[in-house]
């Protein structure tokens, strides 16, 4: 692999992580484009998140610290915070065990992402239209385990590339009445037990190929570093952007991609 395509590979997963756009879908339609194929370029497309959980990690720190104490000190508000993430976590990765192999063989691949892209805009049109008309409640004090249990289903969802976790997370915690900024900071925390676990995952069951196939350790470490890089410029960008305009615009970027997509396919 090329140290170009390892950047170009970082830069769209940093760039596309976060947002309701799927980067999965994303790096699977630029790898089909390069010509990059296999279990290798398969399992690199996964391994490069490790920038993003790293930016993440590092966005979030005093929150992550703050909420250490209080589950040291026993305070409530922390351990209700990390019980929605755990109960959320749950449901995608025992779902995600048993469907990987099905959806590495059969789903990573331009039309199933296009129509994956397709079905989430027209969803987070529906959801936009139908949750505006209410009040949404803000602060991560309004999760509790069964809300963060709710939107774990929904991130399984995210499995199909082409979906997004983020976008499936937000719509659900937007079905449950939050709001935007707030639903968006619950799915970039919970990004960081869910990409930092299919990450150790993928490497601890396909890293070899990575480091074997010829500019992959290069293609790593570039990838996993531009990926950081840009993921930490996007967080902050995002949380201000989606406050704003809600998931309108995201959603008519999916359907135009995908529109793009099936026109050169087929």
């Amino acid at each position: 692999m090329e140290l170009r395509d390892a950047v170009l590979l970082g830069l769209i997963e940093g760039l596309t992580e976060l947002l309701p756009v799927s980067s999965t879908g994303h790096l699977i339609l630029l790898g089909s484009y390069l010509r990059h194929e296999g279990d290798a370029a398969k399992a690199l497309d996964v391994v490069i998140q490790l920038g993003a959980v790293l930016a993440i990690a590092l966005y979030f720190r005093r929150r992550l610290q703050t909420e250490f104490r209080g589950l040291v000190l026993r305070r409530p508000e922390s351990i209700r915070l990390v019980s929605s993430l755990a109960a959320a976590f749950v449901p995608t990765a025992a779902v995600g065990l048993m469907v990987n192999r099905f959806v590495k063989e059969h789903l990573f691949a331009p039309i199933p992402v296009a129509f994956a892209l397709a079905v989430g805009g027209i969803a987070m049109l529906a959801v936009e239209r139908r949750t505006t008309a209410k009040e949404p409640r803000e602060g991560l004090a309004h999760l509790g385990p069964r809300e963060g249990f709710i939107i774990g289903l929904f991130q399984c969802l995210a499995l199909w590339p082409g979906a997004s976790r983020s976008m499936t997370t937000i719509v659900g915690a937007r079905l449950l009445g939050l709001g935007n900024s707030t639903a968006a900071e619950f799915s970039f925390l919970l990004a960081l037990p869910t990409l930092g676990a299919a990450t150790a995952y993928d490497f601890v069951r396909h890293g070899r190929l990575i480091l074997d196939m010829p500019g992959g350790p290069e293609a790593l470490l570039v990838g996993t570093l531009v990926s950081f890089l840009v993921t930490l410029l996007v967080i902050a960008l995002f949380l201000r952007y989606v406050s704003k305009v809600g998931l309108a615009p995201f959603a008519i970027y999916r359907l135009l991609l995908s529109a793009a997509v099936l026109w050169f396919c087929l």
